[in-house]
């Protein structure tokens, strides 16, 4: 069974539009003759959204209960049953209670796919695993659910939704987005102007990779064999491979992100090494696992090396791995007599490995806790 077509609305922020224009899309469909379900609506009380949606099928939610609590989460068997051409499902990035066959709506999304169902689905590109960190920067508010980036990667359509900031708090003046009692709120906080037009501005540079990354394999079509081959033997003859260099400690996640983004954006696989000279501590266990995961959702190797020595591990680990860039974060403070003894990691790096790139990342988590507890 040939997969179903996957097409996201992707937005900067609630209120732009997202679940509007794919009930819209669906509703066109179905007029043509398709058959159309909404497996999952969230129209957070929106008139407008509400009344788009009429017409359509929707499968009923089932109810789960949680902590004493009765949750209403989208039925996957039911719409595998159901079984129809398209299904309209929001809000990619949710989080399913605890119980059900997937702990992402998302990969309920891959299940309605591979049983060759179109899947429409909406998400907000805060919810990308590697922005997590950028995202906080720039609102100073820490996104809980995200999703891997490849899911936008693996779809078959990304439709970018675009207003201006201004526009948006328009909408959302007029109680277009939210309750009238959450606007002064949401205005104070996440909905500031200098937020939603950074917001905006990662969306735009986001759609334009994906539509990069797709742009290139397609312009192989019709060319000569020749040239085609020419073409699939360069990445091996010249391609990229990075290596972040992490410790079981929290701002090891934020190398790992920026790696990752910086992998996408060369077309490279990434590494991600620990060199360790001792068990890890039950703290350290904690951050592994939590490093562990974060590497898995972005499709990146979690290496660890055993070693007292992190320059000359990794200098073995990078030419193992045919590694050309490296990345860390930025190194402890050191004292004089440490610095006078050897020199730093970055230039011991630069001295074993010639020809290979090495990259400090920035370090902005005081910046990230100032910011989300203003």
């Amino acid at each position: 069974m040939a997969r179903g077509r996957y097409k996201i609305f992707l937005g900067m922020a609630a209120g732009v539009g997202k679940t509007y224009r794919m009930l819209q899309e669906g509703q066109a469909e179905a007029e043509a003759g398709h058959d159309v379900v909404i497996g999952y609506l969230e129209p957070h009380g929106r008139a407008e959204t509400i009344a788009l949606a009429e017409g359509l099928e929707m499968v009923p939610r089932r109810r789960v209960t949680y902590r004493g609590a009765e949750i209403e989460e989208m039925d996957l068997p039911g719409i595998l049953r159901r079984a129809p051409e398209l299904c309209l499902i929001d809000e990619l990035a949710h989080t399913n209670a605890p119980g059900l066959e997937h702990a992402k709506r998302c990969q309920d999304i891959h299940d309605v796919l591979e049983a060759g169902i179109d899947v429409f689905s909406t998400v907000n590109v805060q919810h990308l695993e590697s922005l997590n960190d950028q995202i906080a920067e720039l609102t100073g508010i820490r996104v809980r659910e995200t999703v891997p980036d490849a899911i936008l990667g693996s779809a078959d359509d990304v439709v970018l939704i675009d207003i201006t900031p201004e526009s948006l708090i328009e909408r959302l003046r007029a109680g277009k987005v939210y309750p009238g009692e959450r606007v002064q709120a949401a205005l104070a906080n996440f909905f500031k102007i200098e937020n939603l037009s950074a917001l905006r501005e990662v969306a735009l540079r986001q759609v334009a990779e994906e539509v990069e990354a797709k742009r290139i394999p397609a312009d192989a079509q019709g060319r000569s064999r020749e040239d085609r081959l020419i073409d699939n033997a360069a990445p091996q003859a010249i391609g990229e491979r990075l290596l972040a260099l992490v410790t079981p400690r929290p701002e090891s996640q934020r190398v790992v992100r920026r790696a990752w983004r910086s992998a996408q954006r060369l077309g490279a696989e990434l590494d991600v090494l620990w060199v360790s000279d001792h068990e890890p501590t039950e703290a350290e266990q904690e951050q592994l696992e939590a490093l562990r995961r974060l590497t898995s959702v972005l499709g990146a190797h979690l290496l660890i090396e055993p070693g007292d020595d992190v320059a000359l591990a990794t200098q073995r680990v990078a030419n193992e791995r045919g590694t050309t860039y490296v990345l860390m974060g930025t190194p402890q403070p050191r004292s004089a007599v440490r610095r006078l003894m050897q020199p730093a990691l970055p230039f011991r790096l630069i001295g074993l490995l010639p020809g290979t790139d090495v990259r400090i990342v920035a370090d902005r988590s005081q910046r990230i806790r100032e910011l989300e507890q203003q």
